[in-house]
């Protein structure tokens, strides 16, 4: 039996969807706003803009953008989640403040 190798990237935050999963996305998004366009043209108005931008960038670009958007993704949702329980009067934040992983940055 042939064994298969599976490629590990050594970005673990690198974006693995290609350009027309994206859009996919974008349209099934798009799709569900639609639903109620009156609520969410704006919405829909932004979509529109991304998708736009995704479809004339190239799968290179879009990679190093997407996966720069994702990280980010990942440090906002640290950042609020501490900024939440903070305000909620929790302890704990103060104590992970100090304890950044490497390569974060601020």
């Amino acid at each position: 039996m042939r064994r298969r190798h599976i490629r590990v990237s050594s970005d673990p935050d690198g974006l693995a969807l290609s350009k027309v999963e994206i859009l996919a996305f974008c349209d099934r998004v798009l799709k569900k706003w639609a639903e109620d366009p009156s609520k969410n043209a704006q919405n829909i108005l932004a979509m529109n803009a991304v998708r736009a931008s995704v479809a004339w960038t190239d799968e290179e670009t879009l990679k190093a953008v997407w996966g720069e958007i994702t990280r980010w993704m990942y440090e906002l949702m640290y950042e609020n989640a501490m900024a939440r329980a903070s305000k909620e009067g929790a302890k704990w934040p103060g104590t992970l403040k100090g304890a950044r992983p490497k390569g974060r940055r601020r």
